[in-house]
């Protein structure tokens, strides 16, 4: 994931802070010229941090989602990160669920070979 500093931030922040919107709006909400904005959304949309949303399949109405908002809450450490992509999803579920397995098996007393016999 590559993002434009500061652009991507600003566009990020605007839909947050003024909800969906078009570019054009964007581009007034953060000082940037309308076609930097038209082609950021789309970047922005691949990595899965805006959603283009209806009604109309052409209509440019973008708002930004939960993955965008985590982002937001993880830019200071943009530059520091080796992949900000995995800082901002966090742990997958399958992971998740493997320390969920893990802290029943130990408050059950279950031994290293998951059976509970201790042997």
């Amino acid at each position: 994931m590559k993002l434009r500093q500061p652009t991507d931030f600003l566009i990020l922040d605007a839909l947050e802070d003024k909800g969906r919107n078009v570019a054009t709006n964007l581009a007034a909400h953060t000082g940037k010229s309308r076609k930097n904005i038209n082609t950021r959304l789309p970047v922005l949309e691949d990595y899965g941090l805006v959603e283009k949303i209806g009604p109309a399949e052409r209509s440019g109405l973008y708002e930004i989602t939960t993955l965008g908002k985590a982002a937001l809450v993880y830019r200071d450490q943009y530059d520091d990160a080796d992949d900000f992509e995995s800082l901002i999803e966090g742990p997958s579920a399958a992971d998740v669920d493997e320390t969920v397995d893990a802290q029943a098996s130990f408050a059950r007393g279950d031994d290293s070979d998951g059976n509970g016999d201790g042997e």
